[in-house]
């Protein structure tokens, strides 16, 4: 009579290989590609298993850089920037190679340091159809695009929107400099405030909790 294989086990925590590092259900992990050209693939822990041998699996929730998505990387895209997935996966514990942080999009432009650890996402992503949850975000500045955290924006003092330099005419060492801030349209409908004497230096507090006024 055939023995039954003794099953798997759920077990709370895994350290990695090499490290003092502990993983546990619910972190975020730097996993080996395939291609060591690539970079590492982020995946969110699930669940952690051991079968008899003490062989650890992990099942996880990948998440996609812009580029592995099927609309591409955006000009709006962070260099950070992450999508949580529907893609699950059961992987050997041995390829995790550390841990990192997927901030949330607001936690993410708080930070007065990110690190090579930190990441943030804003959409959910479906692997199968190439769709995004929330299909629509905030657009700002004439070019009526999302908010990218690595971009400098300056916010108009009159209308309240937030625009790119380039696309004031500006450079960004201009923009740095400026105090405050008037857009063509607003400076437009008040000559008596001259721009060289309103303009604005945001902070990236007030960027994101700048009002959602316009949808795309």
């Amino acid at each position: 009579m055939a023995k039954t294989k003794p099953g798997k086990k759920d077990v709370d925590s895994y350290t990695i290989k090499g490290t003092n590092k502990i993983v546990r259900p619910g972190d975020c992990v730097l996993m080996r590609p395939s291609d060591s050209d690539k970079p590492p693939y982020v995946a969110r822990v699930e669940k952690i298993e051991a079968d008899h041998r003490n062989n650890v699996k992990v099942r996880v929730r990948w998440y996609y850089r812009p580029e592995e998505s099927m609309g591409g990387r955006r000009q709006f895209h962070g260099a950070k920037e992450l999508f949580l997935s529907d893609h699950y996966d059961v992987q050997s514990a041995h390829t995790i190679e550390g841990k990192c942080i997927v901030h949330t999009f607001k936690n993410y432009t708080k930070l007065e340091n990110v690190g090579a650890e930190d990441y943030f996402c804003r959409f959910e992503y479906k692997a199968a159809t190439g769709g995004f949850t929330p299909d629509r975000v905030a657009v700002y500045c004439k070019c009526e695009m999302p908010y990218n955290p690595d971009d400098l924006m300056v916010q108009c003092e009159g209308c309240k929107d937030w625009f790119h330099p380039s696309c004031m005419g500006m450079t960004i060492e201009e923009a740095k400099k400026l105090e405050r801030f008037l857009c063509s349209d607003c400076s437009d409908d008040d000559a008596k405030r001259s721009l060289n004497s309103i303009p604005v230096s945001p902070s990236v507090e007030a960027k994101v909790e700048q009002p959602k006024r316009r949808k795309r």
